[in-house]
């Protein structure tokens, strides 16, 4: 029994050790153009090249680096929401098909916010020694938006939205949920370390277990802040019916004045983050509640 155990264990190891090595390399086979100048920068000692480099990057990563990368979130969904014995290769590519407009477009949008951010900071910090703060202002937004990339592939991977709503719950998400947000940024400086010292992880492993990490947040997070809107949801559903059942001259549910008050949800509630519950939007991939 403890052989038949042991080898159980060792299959299950070795599949999911194929799994994550075979998801990362076709995350790095369709990024490839990118990560190819990225390396080509890191091998460069001149200044001036890397200029070159970024602006190059700067165009190719809308166009390669975001749908893959949206493309390996679908994958490690499907890992996070317990179908793990789904085929990598069909997944990854189905992913890839639908997402790449979304990606494509969310890319462009984010280069360019991330470019004006990192153009603004130097000049203020470097030639408006007066308005400094502004600059600390733009890296604050920068760090900000540059955060709300995982919440951004996430919700690529999982939901069937526009993409002005992809980028605004991705922003919103990160700032109502800045813990999980942190710990995803942990682990994945862990994995960095983890990878420095042991740089094979970069083919087999890196990407996919940082959308591993990314995904699994963001679902506990998403979840946690689904079931509060619903909770005030429920309580505002309750409390109207409460008011209808009461007779015409029941002065209960209303303001000394003898109005109706509407409930409303406290300030910085997150309910300001349900966007994804409009009608007609907001389903995840298999049309399932969220």
């Amino acid at each position: 029994m403890e052989y038949k155990g042991l080898m159980s264990g060792f299959y299950k190891a070795t599949e999911w050790i194929m799994r994550i090595s075979g998801s990362n390399l076709l995350w790095l086979l369709c990024s490839s153009p990118f990560l190819f100048f990225v390396l080509t920068g890191l091998l460069s000692p001149d200044i001036e090249m890397w200029i070159q480099i970024a602006w190059i990057l700067a165009i190719l990563a809308p166009f390669t680096l975001f749908p893959a990368t949206s493309a390996l979130f679908s994958v490690t969904r499907k890992w996070v929401m317990g179908d793990t014995d789904v085929s990598v290769i069909k997944v990854y590519f189905k992913g890839y098909k639908e997402n790449y407009k979304q990606s494509m477009i969310g890319g462009i949008f984010y280069t360019l916010l991330i470019i004006i951010m990192i153009v603004d900071y130097n000049v203020y910090m470097k030639q408006f020694a007066n308005m400094q703060i502004i600059g600390i202002i733009m890296l604050i937004f920068l760090i900000l938006l540059s955060l709300s990339l995982f919440n951004f592939f996430s919700l690529v991977a999982h939901y069937h939205l526009k993409t002005t709503l992809l980028i605004k719950n991705a922003i919103l998400l990160t700032i109502l949920r800045p813990f999980r947000v942190l710990s995803t940024v942990l682990c994945v400086v862990a994995l960095g370390f983890i990878t420095a010292q042991f740089t094979w992880l970069i083919l087999f492993g890196f990407g996919t277990l940082t959308a591993f990490v990314a995904f699994y947040n963001f679902n506990i997070s998403y979840n946690k802040l689904q079931e509060k809107v619903e909770k005030m949801r429920q309580n505002e559903e309750g409390t109207k019916e409460g008011e209808e059942e009461s007779e015409p001259g029941d002065d209960e549910g209303k303001h000394e004045d003898g109005e109706d008050s509407p409930r409303e949800l406290p300030e910085g509630s997150e309910d300001r983050a349900g966007a994804v519950n409009e009608d007609g939007d907001g389903k995840d991939k298999e049309n399932t509640k969220f």
